[in-house]
């Protein structure tokens, strides 16, 4: 009867321990702020991000915030500054951050369908045009993203540093357009010859979900370059959050594909897997990388 008694007192002391702890945060974080890389234009991103960020405030128990960047390095900043609390990466912007000291850590990573944890860069050029190779754009613009994006500029110009281009030499104009959504748009529109973009597979690409929504036509585009594979970006929170609410962040992210799938498929348009968990070692590579780049900028 004693043993039963003090084990029942032991757990309540617990639960109590634990409740404190969770208001002790709440007092000191009454309102998480969220932030994606700017891949699409803000109204796209709100839409995307609408239904899960409220399914995030129901679980976390606090009100989230959906901040809405205006480039990579706003993402990157505002997590230096500390008052961006998670944000959702590319690879290389994520590196960057880290590059600088920011005090961020992974948590988790998207996957494609099938599992796949990679995506790739491509070089879009219009349907119609006579362009088959990067060589073949001699003087024409060409369409970055942004200078922290992964896909949309360090990969390719590390592409093309291995083609023997140097960018701001054998383009007419380098334009960077500040999204994905962006460099599609300038190309369609004629303002580049070329664009820089993240591409999964045919079926699943920034364009195929401009597509989708009647933006541009799938087909007005074609392909002229894949690149290796790119290790998806990644979720990262603060570190120096409490251990007790970055437990709860992440149950949160990797329980919604069961709690509310709806809100988490809209996410990706259904494209998805589960969020799976990740290192800051998986993305050593994508540093080496950026320094790289770093490098070319420089000569």
């Amino acid at each position: 009867m004693f043993n039963r008694r003090l084990l029942l007192a032991l757990a309540a002391s617990s639960a109590l321990m634990a409740s404190a702890q969770a208001q002790d945060w709440k007092a000191k974080y009454p309102e998480l702020v969220f932030a994606s890389i700017p891949d699409e234009n803000a109204a796209q991103v709100t839409e995307r991000y609408g239904d899960f960020i409220a399914y995030l405030s129901r679980e976390l128990g606090v009100p989230v915030k959906l901040r809405i960047a205006g480039d990579y390095a706003a993402v990157i900043e505002g997590q230096r500054a500390e008052q961006i609390h998670i944000a959702y990466y590319g690879a290389s912007s994520y590196a960057r951050a880290r590059m600088i000291g920011v005090k961020t850590s992974p948590f988790a990573q998207e996957v494609n369908k099938g599992g796949v944890k990679e995506y790739y860069s491509v070089f879009y050029v219009k349907a119609n045009s006579p362009y088959q190779k990067i060589e073949d754009l001699k003087g024409k613009n060409i369409g970055l993203v942004d200078p922290n994006s992964t896909s949309g500029n360090n990969v390719p110009r590390y592409a093309m540093d291995k083609m023997g281009i140097k960018p701001d030499e054998f383009f007419g104009k380098v334009v960077y357009t500040g999204s994905h959504t962006n460099a599609v748009m300038a190309l369609s529109q004629g303002t580049v010859d070329v664009a820089a973009n993240a591409w999964n597979n045919d079926n699943d690409s920034e364009l195929v979900r401009m597509a989708d929504k009647g933006m541009v036509k799938k087909e007005d585009f074609r392909i002229i370059f894949k690149s290796d594979p790119i290790v998806n970006g990644p979720l990262a929170y603060l570190d120096s959050l409490p251990a007790d609410l970055k437990k709860k962040i992440e149950q949160a992210f990797f329980d919604a594909p069961k709690k509310d799938k709806a809100a988490f498929d809209k996410l990706s348009a259904g494209k998805n897997e589960p969020l799976q968990p990740v290192k800051h070692e998986a993305y050593l590579p994508v540093i080496a990388l950026n320094q790289f780049v770093d490098a070319l900028r420089k000569k």
